[in-house]
């Protein structure tokens, strides 16, 4: 049997004019000279996708930083072994960012920098004989500020940020524990036991290390709760923290902080479920909004900042 062609002269169509579409010329990238600055830059993007984020996560921090709203940066190890702690200061100096939180990791690398101007041991060399994370200095001078500090009921950041200002380490302006302490910025530290060198060490106290963590634990908390139409920022960090702030947010709508109207992003030079969920999508259902920037910390983390002050800067000389 013969199988009846379809007539397509029946088809209905409409106008290309009328339809709407997903692209448009009206937001493709302009043309460079070569001459742009940083913002001027950003400002030729095109208006898709992971440039469109870009965007708009400058907007959303310049716009807190002009309504003074909390911006929160959460931020792993990577970030300061790229050599981005001049960047995060900035910042912080300038006062867009005004709280950051850390994993374990981060105060071994932050404190190494301070002391020594150099961190990251190469793990392979040192696995097999076990010399692997045996740096004395790291393991006396953090678990000596971390014991006095739980004495005096500080938290972990604060601990290790004033035990660096006080000892006047050489390296100590380059240390975003140091100069958060000295600033008044409030750094909160967030630890798995057994997950970083310090813990292998003698004058490791677990009680302490837990205790100022759970200190820490409720000032990030605390400072979540201040989110409100502010802009939060994980950087870098897989696990821990988007955890850390999920149950954060939780916890602070369960005592009736809303936090209805904020500004999530997840920094990351890969893509994972948690910091998806944890950060972007979870926190933000029918809340507010969730951005992604996938790349490499050392290029889009200075390409954000260069933004952020490219837009300030140009603020500032209008009003002049």
């Amino acid at each position: 049997m013969k199988t009846p062609e379809l007539d397509k002269n029946r088809l209905a169509t409409y106008s290309l004019l009328d339809r709407p579409s997903k692209v448009s010329v009206s937001a493709f990238a302009d043309e460079l000279t070569g001459r742009e600055t940083p913002g001027e830059l950003i400002g030729k993007l095109s208006d898709f996708l992971a440039a469109r984020d870009l965007k708009e996560l400058v907007a959303a921090l310049v716009d807190a930083y002009r309504r003074q709203n909390l911006v929160m940066l959460a931020m792993g190890a990577h970030v300061i072994k790229v050599g981005l702690n001049p960047l995060v200061l900035q910042l912080v100096r300038k006062g867009v960012i005004q709280a950051l939180a850390l994993n374990g990791a981060g105060i071994i690398h932050d404190f190494e920098l301070a002391y020594a101007g150099h961190t990251s041991e190469e793990v392979s060399a040192g696995i097999s004989g076990g010399n692997f994370g045996m740096a004395r200095e790291t393991g006396e001078f953090l678990n000596r500020a971390i014991s006095a500090g739980n004495r005096d009921g500080l938290g972990l950041g604060q601990a290790v940020g004033r035990m660096i200002q006080e000892e006047k380490l050489p390296y100590r302006e380059t240390s975003l524990l140091g100069e958060c302490y000295r600033l008044g910025i409030p750094v909160t530290v967030h630890v798995a036991i057994g997950t970083d060198i310090i813990h292998m060490h003698p004058a490791a106290d677990g009680s302490a290390i837990g205790q100022t963590s759970m200190r820490d634990f409720d000032l990030f908390c605390a400072q979540v709760a201040r989110l409100e139409n502010g802009v939060y920022i994980n950087l870098g960090s897989a696990v821990v923290l988007p955890e850390v702030f999920l149950k954060a947010i939780s916890l602070v709508r369960n005592l009736g902080y809303p936090v209805t109207n904020l500004t999530t992003v997840n920094m990351d030079f890969k893509h994972h479920y948690r910091t998806h969920e944890n950060v972007v999508r979870r926190p933000t259902l029918n809340r507010g909004r969730g951005l992604e920037l996938i790349g490499h910390h050392e290029i889009m983390f200075p390409l954000l900042t260069a933004g952020i002050m490219s837009e300030l800067n140009h603020e500032t000389s209008e009003q002049r």
